[in-house]
């Protein structure tokens, strides 16, 4: 496939079929700042600056997005999720445009190998919505690729063949469900005839962001390779999980596949305990697991989106103590650099002097409790 016809590919599924004439603001996706001026979610007078944001990061929100917008909110959550803002144009010093070191784990394109045993495969560089905290802006986006080569997934999954100790392959990018029902089926039945993956997951957003792309098509192709599927949704916020979105969800879960959720915790956004727990049992209720709640990464631009480890410490021990295990995620950092994710959430743990434990629990009392019998034997001398 040459590289128009990736272009081509990738630009018709994001679009979607036609579906007849509609209102002029919920007719197609928002690809600019122009657009989405016209259609009443940018004041007109700061469009001309917001080009500069636009020039240097994608720009797109859905239909489906924007109906969940509420214009008339200055700080509506899903509105900051998605509309650009002058201060992405500020970098900070501690800001990296890899910011969890994909580039150095990248034994060929696309693909990156960070822990032993599993690999991300980025199909592709393109989204149905940008978000303005997305942790690789600097690389995704339109202009800045389209689908992966032939070659390029052939060298891939060479790379995953050869190594049995590569259990799951993850599809990300980019969204995955941007891509046709033909290509997501050729990349599954490669991996079928690898025999030590056992596991496919997807990272996407369409779920919650464009629905439309979650067909019976391209589930059924995630389906031919034969191995246990899993989809992550990223999801910030309960107004996401609209009607349409929880339709995508049961389809996806009636076609046999398991979902779990990604959060990011975003300042201005779901940054207090009330949204989080919301979100949360809003995922359950979907019969979503939440799976991680994201400390924001140091990409460029987005630091009016983060706030400090130790409230995001503080919030997460809040939920903590008002959701139950099948609801509450891990709160994880990726370390900057490439060197893993981390929890983030308070030890319950700690010795004592007398070679016991001190065990914390959810409201952050204390407990003892005694060493084992090994434990106690270790710290006594014997002679």
């Amino acid at each position: 496939m040459n590289e128009d016809s990736r272009h081509r590919e990738w630009g018709e599924a994001i679009q979607g079929p036609p579906e007849g004439p509609r209102s002029a603001r919920n007719d197609a996706t928002s690809k600019s700042v122009a657009e989405l001026a016209a259609a009443g979610l940018l004041d007109p007078a700061r469009a001309q600056a917001l080009r500069a944001v636009e020039a240097r990061y994608s720009v797109a929100v859905t239909p489906e997005i924007v109906a969940l917008i509420d214009p008339a909110d200055p700080a509506d959550p899903i509105a900051r999720q998605f509309l650009p803002d002058l201060r992405e144009l500020e970098t900070r010093p501690e800001e990296r445009a890899d910011p969890i070191g994909d580039d150095a784990f990248s034994p060929t394109e696309g693909l990156v190998h960070r822990y032993e045993d599993r690999v991300l495969l980025k199909l592709l560089s393109v989204c149905p919505v940008y978000c303005r905290f997305c942790f690789r802006r600097e690389s995704v986006g339109l202009g800045k690729g389209a689908a992966l080569s032939d070659e390029a997934i052939d060298e891939a999954l060479a790379y995953v063949a050869a190594r049995p100790e590569i259990f799951e392959v993850i599809l990300t990018g980019g969204d995955p469900l941007a891509l046709s029902a033909r290509r997501l089926r050729a990349v599954a039945e490669r991996l079928a005839a690898i025999p030590h993956v056992a596991v496919l997951r997807i990272h996407t957003r369409a779920p919650t962001a464009a629905p439309r792309l979650v067909t019976a098509e391209r589930l059924a192709a995630l389906r031919a390779s034969g191995k246990a599927v899993y989809m992550v949704l990223h999801v910030n916020h309960a107004r996401e999980l609209s009607a349409p979105a929880r339709d995508a969800v049961a389809l996806i879960q009636t076609a046999g596949i398991s979902t779990l959720a990604q959060t990011v915790l975003l300042a201005g956004v779901n940054d207090d305990v009330d949204t989080l727990e919301q979100l949360m049992r809003a995922l359950v209720t979907a019969q979503i697991k939440p799976y991680y709640l994201h400390h924001p990464d140091l990409a460029p631009g987005t630091g009016h989106f983060r706030l400090s480890l130790e409230r995001g410490r503080a919030l997460y021990g809040a939920l903590a103590q008002r959701l139950s295990g099948i609801a509450l995620p891990s709160y994880v950092l990726d370390i900057p650099g490439g060197f893993g994710k981390v929890p983030l959430q308070r030890s319950h743990l700690e010795g004592d002097e007398k070679n016991g434990w001190i065990v914390h629990d959810r409201a952050g009392r204390r407990h003892p409790y005694p060493a084992g019998e090994r434990e106690q034997s270790r710290a006594s001398p014997q002679d």
